[in-house]
């Protein structure tokens, strides 16, 4: 029987950035969550590119790849960046959106790719609710405003303020190209 491995949400979510307005994992972090090598992961996915439209995966642009450089030399994930003898890559990286990860399971046949494949997937299914109660939530409230008027207008106000400032912090995850 194979032990089950189990990665928290929080270490997936780290590595789940906003490019080109998809949430998408890179190439680098998805080996690192499969623990394999990442030169081996995208040859198979090269070896089946038929299965990687567009909209599953595409490749930073050299912009991209000069944000992203410059975003990982000033974290600490540096050590996370995978180099080749030349230094630094010498291809730009593929980023995966959550149906790109989806099909990698069919191409890493190893235990491990599936178990972590399932962990992401519910990472992203979490936060896509996390968003959507969110938006509900907001939602709910601006129509109990129009039905009642100056009388709630303080305790709305104040729910407003408490809504923005939890929205501070969930503008951490990932950079944002304009």
């Amino acid at each position: 029987m194979t032990r089950a491995i189990t990665l928290p949400h929080a270490r997936i979510e780290r590595k789940i950035f906003l490019i080109r307005g998809k949430k998408v994992i890179l190439d680098n972090h998805l080996a690192a969550l499969y623990d394999v090598k990442t030169k081996a992961l995208n040859q198979a996915v090269r070896r089946n590119i038929k299965r990687f439209p567009a909209d599953f995966m595409f490749r930073l642009n050299n912009r991209e790849m000069k944000i992203w450089s410059l975003y990982m030399a000033t974290s600490n994930l540096r050590s996370q960046i995978v180099t080749s003898s030349y230094g630094g890559r010498r291809y730009h990286a593929y980023a995966f959106t959550e149906q790109g990860v989806a099909m990698l399971s069919s191409v890493l046949n190893s235990e491990r790719a599936i178990q972590v494949n399932i962990q992401i997937m519910r990472t992203f299914t979490k936060l896509r609710e996390m968003l959507a109660t969110h938006r509900e939530l907001k939602e709910k409230i601006e129509k109990l405003e129009k039905r009642y008027d100056k009388q709630f207008r303080i305790i709305f106000d104040v729910i407003k303020k408490l809504l923005a400032v939890e929205e501070k912090p969930k503008q951490s995850i990932g950079f944002r190209l304009t």
